[in-house]
């Protein structure tokens, strides 16, 4: 959430910024957003003068009965009904524009950093890097994983359908073990990278989902239960972020840097098409996140350290990648940057996205209400990001494709120790 002196001193940032997501109607979001401030800051003015004054009547009264002159006292304290008529009214007013205040900017996205282009979809990101060579697969050897699973028994997506419904996947045999070996892999290198682990809860409140942007956003892509006031999570950045809910953490102790492992859970509504067959978009599906914790003048820095380490995961599998900056029109919500990295696939011949590594700036702090301490004792908001380090199915798909031969699945070497084979048979 944005802070309202922000857009108030930085109007025509914010608004350049709104602008760059193709937001209709920004002027007037950020318009009615200094407005309710100014109905703010007059309602609380006109508070303190009626407390003033009714304190100062309390004082009066008091000295009055003191000195014996009852009826000036009482003639004091029936004015005082009146007075406390007028506060209470001043104060409902202050609260429901404070709630109408902070609904409002809530609907406010973050401001895109001066880096990111103003385009609308994603054919206008920009392509910053690619790495690594076109696999050539043999003729007889262009499968798309969805017929490599059949024929090598890796997953089953008939059987998820039986148990739950489609977009659920089972994982059997060597699949599985393949699917524990790269999670293993994965949080093995971040926590070699100083990343500390969390095992957080795959359930979340209002609070929290609220706190780190994805309601009032996305509670249409989010599973709710029924009768618990719960959310699955959409991505262990939410629980793991929140663990810094209403904290101070001091300046020396950052960043902060956790790791951790969830499945995640995604509705997909209007979600269909070639795209998003087997693999390609899951309602259900395991994910590796780092998230840090910074201090602003260090953020972006931290930034680009992030995505170097998820280039290196992609790059030890032996994935062709390219690395995207987001543009104002294909970002998040919540981001002020966002780099995608997108893998190779040769059966398939097009980019899958396997991780988004972004700096939220102040945005989700702010809802946070988490703050660094200097060493003077002086409090700001803090910075944070987060990574997929990383999202297992496409990975898993670009690189059984990627990596299939007349002999079975080669294995790659970075992984082989953690799978415990070397082909797929």
């Amino acid at each position: 959430m944005l802070d309202v002196n922000y857009l108030r001193e930085n109007y025509d940032v914010a608004l350049a910024g709104l602008e760059k997501r193709h937001l209709e109607g920004g002027r007037e979001m950020l318009n009615k957003a200094i407005e309710l401030d100014d109905t703010r800051k007059r309602l609380q003015t006109e508070l303190d003068e009626q407390l003033a004054k009714s304190n100062m009547l309390s004082k009066q009264i008091g000295e009055l009965f003191k000195t014996g002159e009852r009826a000036e006292a009482e003639k004091l304290r029936a004015e005082t009904v009146e007075l406390k008529a007028t506060i209470k009214s001043l104060q409902d007013d202050q609260q429901t524009n404070l709630l109408e205040l902070e609904d409002h900017l809530l609907q406010i996205p973050n401001i895109p950093h001066f880096s990111v282009r103003g385009g609308k979809t994603p054919e206008d990101n920009e392509i910053i890097r690619k790495w690594g060579e076109f696999p050539v697969l043999a003729e007889d050897n262009e499968l798309p994983h969805w017929e490599l699973a059949k024929k090598y028994n890796i997953f089953d997506l008939e059987l998820g359908v039986k148990l739950t419904g489609g977009g659920f996947p089972v994982y059997t045999g060597k699949g599985a073990q393949l699917q524990r070996g790269l999670i293993n892999f994965f949080l093995n290198q971040a926590i070699n990278a100083g990343y500390k682990e969390v095992i957080p809860p795959l359930m979340v409140n209002e609070a929290s989902a609220r706190a780190t942007g994805q309601l009032p956003d996305k509670e249409g892509q989010m599973y709710e239960m029924k009768e618990d006031p719960y959310f699955l999570i959409p991505t262990a950045e939410v629980p793991i972020t929140n663990i810094y809910r209403d904290e101070v953490v001091n300046e020396e102790d950052l960043p902060v840097k956790m790791v951790g492992y969830t499945p995640c859970f995604r509705r997909e509504a209007g979600s269909y098409g070639a795209h998003v067959r087997g693999l390609n978009r899951l309602h259900q599906f395991d994910k590796v996140e780092i998230v840090q914790v910074a201090h602003p003048d260090k953020s972006y820095e931290i930034l680009e350290e992030m995505l170097g380490h998820v280039e290196s995961l992609v790059q030890a599998l032996g994935l062709p990648y390219r690395v995207l900056r987001l543009c104002g029109g294909d970002m998040g919500f919540t981001s002020s940057l966002t780099y995608d990295i997108e893998v190779y696939s040769a059966a398939q011949k097009r980019w899958l996205e396997v991780s988004s590594v972004s700096n939220f700036e102040t945005f989700q702090a702010n809802r946070l209400k988490l703050r660094i301490k200097d060493k003077d004792g002086k409090r700001s908001l803090a910075h944070t990001l987060n990574g997929s380090a990383l999202a297992l199915p496409r990975i898993l798909a670009a690189m059984i494709e990627n990596n299939q031969t007349p002999e079975g699945i080669v294995i790659p070497e970075a992984i082989q120790a953690f799978v415990g084979f070397e082909v797929l048979h």
